[in-house]
């Protein structure tokens, strides 16, 4: 494999100990603390960096080997964020991309983000507050409350503890997705 499209891949960085989330970092950074011995390699990206004398397997993920005290960031909403928090599943049918319903296979274009508590009511942009939604319950909800047309909500919007890293969990690689909670308990 060439050495370019290695190079610009990304690795996702997690604390010794408790493999919490730190970052993403860029693969010479994550082949350099692998090789200084302060970090192992947790998952292989499949792919390989060829220098003069040596191959090194590309990760995808690496884990510090101490833990180190980071502290908690404060968690940007965004509409993206919420809709790869709750991995595109709407909060009052449950429906996920891939599903045929009325005879469209849905795609992640057809999901939204709802306010449980409406903007109109006063409600606002917040983890806690948001959620996907299909757009048929998106739809049938409006204004109004769930309880008000007997809707449930499957899970509850919670703040992602790791939320500086939703969108780049999402956008990475589907190995990462299982250090990182972004999904609803």
């Amino acid at each position: 494999m060439s050495t370019a499209v290695p190079l610009k891949g990304r690795v996702l960085l997690l604390n010794g100990s408790n493999w919490e989330p730190l970052a993403v970092i860029t693969v010479p950074r994550a082949i350099n603390l692998v090789l200084a011995g302060k970090a192992v390699v947790i998952e292989q990206s499949g792919h390989f960096l060829q220098t003069i004398r040596d191959k090194f397997p590309v990760p995808s993920v690496i884990a510090l080997r101490t833990y180190i005290n980071v502290p908690r960031r404060q968690a940007h909403w965004s509409r993206k964020g919420v809709l790869v928090r709750d991995n595109y599943t709407c909060i009052y049918c449950g429906v996920q991309p891939g599903a045929l319903v009325k005879g469209k296979v849905l795609s992640k274009n057809d999901f939204t983000v709802d306010h449980v508590f409406p903007k109109s009511r006063g409600g606002k942009d917040q983890w806690t507050n948001t959620a996907c939604a299909c757009y048929t319950c998106n739809h049938r909800k409006g204004d109004k409350l769930p309880n008000e047309l007997g809707m449930k909500l499957k899970w509850e919007p919670k703040t992602p503890r790791t939320s500086y890293l939703v969108i780049a969990i999402g956008t990475g690689p589907d190995a990462w997705k299982r250090y990182v909670e972004i999904h609803h308990d």
